[in-house]
């Protein structure tokens, strides 16, 4: 269970990364997750993306592609503020865990 804790907030901070550099939908976040080695459901995937927007760091956007409906997220200011801050945490623990 701590385990995936863990990886939960490492997929959250993918999503609002991936997010602050490009609006995102489900799919395509799906794969860029699988390319990082994370296995994640739509069952899954879906209720954190909208935990995010709920939570205001994506806000979402419905878009007409080839006549079919997608949603695309991207962060918001408080998105932005938290990945700046998350940065900083992950690369003072990153040195510290590699250090070894």
């Amino acid at each position: 269970m701590m385990m995936r804790d863990f990886f939960v907030g490492f997929i959250k901070i993918h999503i609002i990364y991936h997010a602050s550099k490009a609006p995102i939908y489900g799919v395509e976040i799906m794969n860029e997750l699988k390319r990082h080695g994370y296995s994640i459901s739509p069952g899954t995937l879906y209720p954190t993306l909208q935990s995010l927007e709920k939570e205001g760091y994506l806000a979402r956007e419905r878009k007409v592609i080839s006549g079919r409906m997608k949603i695309y997220y991207r962060t918001t200011p408080k998105g932005n503020k938290a990945l700046g801050q998350s940065r900083k945490k992950i690369k003072e623990l990153v040195e510290e865990v590699l250090q070894e």
